[in-house]
């Protein structure tokens, strides 16, 4: 489809006169663009580098400060170096070039650098230690304290001006090894709602000899990885939860975000892509260039860890027999796109520029009217990426390490994310709301296991009919980064870029740009044998997905708020009494909590189902209790859970301890029963908050259709429930289910109508109706 006379730069012919040289300007040009474009990058980049590198300082701050220091010297004609420029004065040689003014002025610029650089260093310990401290975390919900007002005070005055999204990098806290004598407390307390007097007494006794016997030898390790790495738990946690696996990636780790739940911006396929893949090209951009502003927490003066950004665009995992690896690159000026079983490479730069979003359109029309056939093998080729990874790694040596396949596969990796011009309609409708959000659901988790290409970073996904959404691989970043593009896309879409009033995307086209490439494949029967083996396993993992979409419109945290509750808190004990209705028994319970106040920080485990939570669902599943025993035992249970959250938050979690103390006894060839049976207890209900973290971006009051319909993921046990929930707004809440059809003690419909029905009982303890009614 490309126009041939646009891959070369010149062309030559041999005539008895010589050599005949036709150059193409137009391509030298687009090389000189090129070229110009990729200088300016690195300039960027370079300087970005030395603002983040003397953060919380500043270049303008080391002229304030030399020529504050010379000035004071000359005018007062005092020596406030106490002779130390004098000293250096000596040594630099005299010369018809160099004056003892100059020297002096020399000496001085050295000196004045020199207390530039140690007030950044203060600068920067001062605001480390101060976000160490997390005393605010346990003010009164809404409240602030005198204290923690002071404290922010010193932070901002220790903060710089305009910080870039890397700049607190450096100023913040690692995290911090707790003790083994509180992670085995703890651990038995969140244990004694789960076993019988017999097995808490038997693992009591497990934990009581670790914490006596093995534990001070691991936690040496431990504590001397923390002091030599940045984060002791990140690296282990990539490598063996994440890359280590060889199961499937897609239901098990991957995980998807939706589209608006009501608004639908234009029809037009193409269209909504080309504003889609623009938007997400400008975010790179505003990426490279560090121009994303650090997300914070209270009051936009907390700072989160940013680490997890650096490889969002240009990113693949690459199968490995024994563990997989990221494969990140700095630089990538094309995107791959799959339509109907065909792959296409499409440049975004031209004129050196960015595409404009009718300009990616275009391009994307030229994909859906291309009527040629896939290639053998080509259109189930991303199975690959489905199923087991070790079958996917040795294909890709044996199969795709030279020619023609080498050099797609190289596009399709080093590609700034993949793109799928899905094949079918997907949307949210009122007449069929629940059946066509479980659809959309499944869309986004797994597809036809065929079209998406589930190593790349994330998978923009475009349906039939203009709806779209996000695939996401797990390992490079958690869900709350992703969610972050993911909330500018949307923003960007039907507002700041919009569309005309056809639906197609505003601008026009352009007469010569060059179009996509097709890619190339020689796929031998031996790999096609192995990639209709990868589908298989991963269409039976698909087929046995129970998904099933709430938009939860009863009530929000508006309500809750009324409640003088927190709408996680509130939320949780909802799952906890809804999974024991459905079930009739308790489970341990996995709520993912950030870390992210420190460096290299990802998440840790908050274990939700608590003594004071069952005691709460026991009362309620008690007749005879009485309302005011209900909400006595409902407010502890939820200080209880939110006391949980802060400890998981401020770096005093469990199982992110006990997973790499786990790790080290591996190492040392130990085993220990203890360990090894907590590393082993499944995590029945997995829960998930998926944060709106840009509020300022969507103004729900004034615009209440703008609200996405958050993201999902699949179940973690085989007879166990996957929920995530997002709350919009103050009258919505969202929840995606999912379980397995295989398993006969789960029904991801049956646990939503519990869900619901758990979130109607817990607000009714309030009689808030009866409240308001006193009061008119």
């Amino acid at each position: 489809m490309a126009e041939a006379h646009q891959a070369v730069a010149f062309q030559f012919t041999v005539t008895p006169d010589g050599i005949d040289l036709q150059l193409c300007h137009e391509a030298l040009r687009q090389v000189y663009l090129s070229g110009l474009h990729n200088w300016k990058k690195k300039f960027v980049r370079f300087k970005n580098g030395v603002m983040t590198g003397v953060y919380p300082g500043s270049p303008t701050g080391l002229l304030v400060v030399v020529s504050g220091y010379m000035s004071y010297a000359k005018y007062t004609k005092m020596d406030p170096s106490f002779g130390i420029v004098a000293k250096l004065a000596t040594h630099i040689p005299i010369s018809k070039y160099i004056t003892e003014d100059g020297q002096r002025i020399a000496g001085g610029v050295l000196v004045g650098t020199g207390l530039w650089v140690t007030i950044i260093f203060v600068m920067r310990n001062v605001l480390k230690s101060l976000l160490s401290w997390h005393g605010w975390m346990y003010n009164r919900h809404g409240t602030v304290s005198i204290g923690t007002k002071m404290w922010l005070v010193l932070v901002k005055l220790f903060s710089g001006r305009k910080p870039m999204l890397y700049s607190y990098q450096s100023s913040l806290p690692n995290l911090p090894v707790p003790s083994v004598k509180s992670t085995v407390k703890r651990y038995l307390e969140s244990a004694r709602a789960l076993m019988d007097d017999e097995d808490y007494k038997r693992m009591e006794g497990l934990a009581k000899d670790f914490e006596k016997n093995l534990g001070p030898r691991v936690q040496w390790y431990l504590k001397l990885k923390s002091w030599w790495t940045s984060n002791y738990v990140s690296d282990w946690w990539e490598e063996y939860v994440y890359l280590r696996g060889r199961g499937p990636i897609m239901v098990n780790s991957n995980y998807y975000a939706m589209d608006f739940l009501y608004v639908f911006p234009t029809h037009l396929q193409a269209a909504r892509a080309g504003n889609a893949i623009h938007s997400a090209m400008l975010y790179r951009r505003k990426l490279d260039r560090a121009q994303i502003k650090p997300v914070y927490l209270l009051e936009n003066k907390v700072p989160l860890c940013s680490a997890q950004w650096e490889r969002m665009f240009n990113t693949s995992r690459i199968p490995g027999v024994e563990t997989d690896v990221i494969q990140h690159v700095n630089e990538s000026k094309h995107i791959v796109v799959y339509h109907k079983g065909r792959f296409f490479k499409v440049w975004m730069f031209y004129d050196g520029r960015l595409l404009f979003p009718r300009e990616i359109e275009q391009q994307m029309e030229r994909i859906l009217a291309d009527t040629s056939e896939p290639q053998p093998g080509e259109m189930t080729l991303a199975a690959l990426t489905a199923g087991e990874r070790v079958p996917w790694a040795k294909a890709r040596t044996e199969f795709f390490s030279k020619g023609k396949n080498k050099h797609a596969l190289d596009s399709v990796e080093k590609a700034a994310f993949f793109v799928t011009l899905d094949d079918t309609e997907q949307r949210y409708d009122p007449k069929n709301p629940v059946q066509s959000l479980d659809s959309y659901a499944k869309s986004l988790l797994h597809g036809k296991c065929y079209d998406r290409w589930f190593d790349k970073s994330f998978n923009l996904i475009v349906f039939k009919n203009g709806t779209m959404g996000l695939n996401a691989e797990h390992t490079w970043a958690d869900a709350p980064i992703v969610g972050h593009l993911w909330e500018q896309v949307l923003a960007f879409d039907p507002v700041t870029l919009g569309y005309a009033e056809d639906g197609h995307c505003k601008g026009k086209t352009h007469p010569s740009l060059p179009g996509p490439q097709r890619l190339q494949w020689d796929i031998p029967e031996e790999c096609q044998s192995v990639i209709a083996s990868s589908l298989k396993v991963a269409n039976a993992l698909a087929d046995d997905v129970d998904s099933h979409i709430i938009p939860f419109s009863d009530f929000g945290k508006g309500l809750i708020k009324k409640c003088k509750t927190s709408p996680d808190a509130f939320i949780q004990l909802a799952l906890q009494l809804a999974h024991f209705r459905d079930k009739g028994k308790f489970c341990l319970t996995y709520e993912a909590s950030m870390t992210r106040l420190f460096k290299e920080g990802r998440t840790e485990t908050v274990r939700s189902c608590t003594v004071q939570s069952c005691d709460f669902v026991r009362a309620m599943m008690d007749e005879k209790q009485t309302r005011e025993e209900r909400l006595r035992l409902l407010k502890v249970a939820a200080d209880k859970h939110q006391d949980l959250y802060r400890m998981a938050m401020t770096g005093k979690g469990i199982d992110r301890h006990l997973f790499c103390l786990y790790v080290v006894s591996r190492y040392l060839g130990v085993d220990s029963p203890f360990l090894k049976e907590v590393l082993s207890e499944p995590w029945r209900l997995s829960t998930s908050q998926t944060p709106l973290q840009q509020v300022d971006l969507f103004n729900l009051a004034k615009n209440p259709e703008y609200v996405t319909s958050g993201g999902g993921f699949g179940p973690v046990a085989d007879d166990g429930y996957g929920v995530s929930y997002i709350i919009l707004g103050e009258n919505l809440i969202n929840f995606h289910i999912s379980s397995k059809h295989s398993s006969p003690e789960t029904d991801s419909h049956r646990f939503g109508q519990h869900i619901q029905q758990a979130m109607r009982d817990i607000l009714s303890l309030f009689q808030l109706d009866k409240k308001a009614t006193k009061l008119i």
